[in-house]
């Protein structure tokens, strides 16, 4: 069984169409597949805020967030976040690191979101993965092991973030070698959370924030999604679908979300992740 989570209210939103994104990804996968999603939380105007003002403000969208994930995951059914921003998962990671303490997170983003605020310049976005990892304190917990991270067809990275990630040890897998190999040998025989910001795109395919060149093909993230046994993918997150103002330029890129995904929903192994999860609670 698949539960489909939409982030609706504002989480350091720079962009204004950042929420109406997520609500037409959510839309078009209820739509494809007859789902019911749980809307979670009311749209805010966006703001180019620092990071020490956006955070405490979403307190409130994170918590509801990181209970609506937890809640699935406990069911034992493959949970899909769609949320507006890759902020978001700085109350969705801690809860999966917390929930299914083997899962590999693959983290394919443009970027490597892995500054502190001691090498941040301001935004929150900047600080997700690193802030899953415990390098700093949210306030919404940490405890993903960097040895269960791999950043995916990430590139645009900061001077002092790549000292973090080098010395962190996290594994980054570029944009070319991004194979069905190096996908294998990184989630081993572990369980899997993908968290997938668009900006990690060729720019063209999907409007993102922060878009950078050379990034990966549509056929590469379908690929990732194909290569994961179906009864090890636990969960996938969707964020960052900056929604434009024409209409055919949003259905286009809807089309190419729903086919990049497509192998999310219709390879669930029902029952399985129900397994996995047991087994991640034995022996507590």
């Amino acid at each position: 069984m698949i539960d489909l989570i939409v982030s609706q209210g504002r989480v350091a939103d720079r962009k204004p169409r950042m929420i109406e994104g997520a609500a037409r990804i959510a839309r078009a996968l209820e739509q494809r597949y007859g789902l019911a999603g749980r809307w979670i939380g009311e749209p805010a105007p966006a703001a180019d805020d620092d990071w020490s003002e956006s955070l405490p403000q979403a307190e409130g969208q994170l918590n509801a967030l990181g209970r609506a994930v937890g809640e699935s995951i406990r069911a034992g059914h493959r949970t899909v976040l769609v949320s507006n921003t890759c902020p978001a998962s700085i109350g969705t990671l801690p809860v999966v690191a917390r929930e299914l303490p083997e899962a590999v997170v693959l983290y394919i983003d443009g970027h490597g979101d892995f500054n502190t605020p001691a090498t941040s310049s301001g935004y929150l976005g900047g600080m997700v993965l690193s802030a899953a990892c415990g390098l700093w304190e949210s306030g919404h917990g940490g405890g993903l092991p960097v040895s269960q991270a791999v950043l995916v067809g990430t590139r645009d990275i900061d001077e002092g973030e790549a000292e973090l990630i080098a010395k962190a040890g996290v594994r980054v897998i570029p944009p070319a070698e991004t194979t069905a190999e190096n996908i294998l040998d990184a989630i081993g025989d572990r369980p899997v959370w993908v968290h997938i910001d668009w900006d990690v795109l060729e720019p063209g395919h999907v409007p993102a924030d922060y878009t950078v060149p050379d990034g990966l093909l549509p056929e590469q993230i379908r690929m990732v999604f194909e290569t994961i046994p179906a009864d090890r993918l636990l969960g996938v997150e969707l964020a960052e679908f900056d929604a434009t103002t024409d209409e055919e330029q949003n259905e286009r890129a809807v089309a190419v979300v729903l086919d990049m995904v497509a192998p999310v929903f219709e390879n669930v192994a029902e029952n399985v992740p129900g397994n996995l999860v047991a087994r991640a609670f034995a022996g507590r």
